[in-house]
């Protein structure tokens, strides 16, 4: 039997319980990441993947541990909330010298709330708001320093750069450093030649190299007086194993692209993640923290950042969620505000004919994306469940939707008893917003074709889609519904697919062609008449559904028409069924120093 107090000693040991669940976890995810070096040295590709997948599951698994734990050692969920009260005390007490303190809160709060059943985000047993400080983490002696600092003289800048390189000491030789290293000099030098070089002249990179797929990316900044200009390096493997850059990447917009949301996490070895992730905000300000701290694999931090920066917005807002702009889909429910650049879907509790799926399998849809590579052209998603957001924050229209398309997903209740009621939505995605494509289109159709702005904005578009599409299939991805209304534009002018319940891997597809007609009757006929299984797609049939407009369906055929045809879904699904990992880079071949050097000796590029 459980006594209702609980002595300051089996409290510390409760707290310290949970902070060593985290440091396991931390432990564990630090060592992942950190062999994804020798796998990007020994060309462990597929290895690489599947470290990436895995390591997502990481937290929920050690989160789970500790509840386990937990319970069975000290019956945790039948403690007293005063006791509560104290194991988080010390809890803090335990992160005053700790070097991934912001991570460990959240992990107490996964703890907290597993085992409390709390249903809000909002009380007292957790850590709403930072605790502990990330700031100067890296003072101690014994830490290893996140950045390190190159101070160049001009004549020697490409010295300075080869011993940047070979500080990473990877265990791989180059093809020729000195030939990549002339190429990123030549890159560099018209950026710097007409600056006056200060005192504080130098460069600055962050102290591990970040892994994603096939690609190493050394990350860092050159600073010179006032200016900062951000850059990344991409060092891949040649043909027979030896490494070459594979080109320079300068400049936030270039950085944002690496770091995008619709990318795979990277793998990065980080004794003080938060440094980590300052270093990154100084390269990218544009960029949400929360976004960054997905980007090297902390999600769940992500996760928290983004509420809590939801939250302060709201306090900070006075405009209504409402349903968002667009075609309504028939699977989820879309909602937005206005002056907050994310979207909110959930998933209806009915879906209409032809939609013939369930909620488990959209769910396991969803999940499928956030494990799998997205190549720069599938949005990454932010998964909640019992999210209460203020009653006079949504439109009338938007709350008479939810109750129509999904009641079982919605409670509104006055919990407190003050007549402020909430909504309460069991089960929600978030994604970045973005204009859908099909809105894209109509604005420069609306605008007139015949304005040289117009038509260039739906050839970018047209392109741009096609190019989704295949980067798609270069990952092993048949999207599925490929309707214009399902894929998005980015700030940046990149198209991004964004819905997910009709996705499917590539190899589990058959690709055919529409059969010939056995008659004039089935030539004249507008219905399907022949068999037809599940997972049978018939490329040719997507001309009618997307090539409507007569410049669409040109350029569409000018640039994308291979994708009509059953051979190249054909193609690539064999190659891919042999093994081959296929190249998606987050910058243009044009970047590319391969293409240069490939011209140069007559090799095709």
């Amino acid at each position: 039997m459980v006594t209702q107090r609980l002595d300051a000693p089996q409290a510390w040991d409760i707290a310290k319980a949970m902070i060593d669940g985290f440091n396991r976890h931390y432990s564990l995810f630090r060592t992942e990441s950190a062999r994804a070096k020798h796998r990007f040295e020994t060309q462990d590709w597929h290895g690489q993947q599947r470290a990436q997948r895995e390591r997502i599951e990481f937290y929920d698994l050690r989160v789970r541990e500790c509840v386990r734990r937990l319970e069975k050692e000290y019956h945790a969920g039948s403690l007293p909330m005063a006791v509560w009260h104290q194991i988080k005390l010390h809890y803090i007490g335990l992160l005053v010298e700790h070097r991934q303190p912001e991570l460990a809160e959240t992990f107490f709060n996964s703890v907290t709330t597993k085992i409390l059943h709390r249903t809000h985000f909002h009380n007292d047993f957790i850590f709403v708001r930072p605790a502990v400080s990330t700031e100067y983490l890296e003072d101690d002696a014994s830490a290893r320093p996140s950045w390190r600092a190159y101070y160049p003289q001009p004549e020697k800048l490409a010295a300075t750069l080869r011993r940047v390189i070979e500080d990473f000491e990877l265990q791989c030789p180059f093809e020729d450093l000195e030939r990549d290293i002339g190429y990123v000099h030549a890159v560099i030098e018209p950026r710097i030649a007409a600056l006056i070089l200060r005192a504080n002249f130098q460069i600055q990179v962050l102290a591990s190299l970040f892994y994603r797929n096939k690609g190493a990316y050394l990350v860092g900044k050159l600073i010179n007086g006032y200016t900062e200009l951000p850059f990344a390096l991409p060092i891949l493997h040649a043909d027979d194993g030896r490494l070459f850059i594979d080109a320079a990447l300068f400049g936030e917009e270039d950085l944002l692209a690496l770091f995008s949301f619709a990318r795979a996490y990277f793998m990065v070895d980080m004794d003080v993640p938060s440094a980590y992730v300052q270093f990154l905000r100084s390269l990218m300000p544009r960029k949400p923290v929360a976004e960054l701290y997905n980007a090297i694999g902390l999600a769940k931090q992500g996760k928290t950042l983004f509420y809590r920066e939801f939250l302060s917005h709201l306090k900070h807002s006075s405009d209504r969620l409402r349903i968002a702009p667009g075609i309504k889909g028939m699977v989820m429910l879309v909602f937005d505000l206005p002056s907050f650049p994310y979207v909110f879907k959930l998933i209806k509790d009915r879906f209409p004919p032809p939609k013939d799926t369930t909620r488990e399998q959209v769910q396991s849809k969803y999940l499928l994306v956030k494990h799998h590579d997205r190549v720069g052209r599938m949005a990454d998603t932010l998964e909640y469940s019992l999210v209460a957001l203020p009653r006079e924050r949504f439109s009338d229209e938007l709350i008479a939707e939810l109750l129509r398309e999904a009641p079982s997903q919605i409670e509104i209740s006055d919990r407190d008893g003050d007549g402020h009621q909430e909504v309460i939505i069991r089960h929600l995605y978030i994604e970045r917003r973005m204009v859908p494509l099909n809105l894209y289109l109509q604005e420069a159709f609306d605008a007139g074709l015949d304005h040289p702005a117009s038509r260039a904005q739906v050839e970018q578009a047209v392109i741009e889609y096609g190019n989704a599409i295949k980067d798609m299939v270069a990952a092993n991805i048949f999207p599925g519904d490929m309707l214009w209304k399902n894929f998005g534009m980015t700030r940046g002018g990149r198209v991004v697919f964004y819905d997910y319940d009709e996705i499917e891997y590539l190899t589990d597809c058959q690709f055919r062609a529409v059969p010939p007609p056995r008659n004039e009757d089935d030539e004249l006929s507008g219905e399907v008449w022949w068999p037809v299984a599940p997972r049978d797609v018939f490329p040719e049939t997507f001309a009618p559904f997307l090539l409507g407009h007569p410049l669409v369906r040109e350029c569409f055929l000018r640039h994308h028409g291979d994708l009509l045809t059953p051979e190249y879904w054909q193609a690539h699904k064999e190659r891919i069924q042999q093994g081959h990992l296929y190249d998606v880079f987050p910058y243009g071949p044009e970047r590319r120093f391969s293409v240069v050097r490939d011209d140069a000796s007559g090799v095709e590029g």
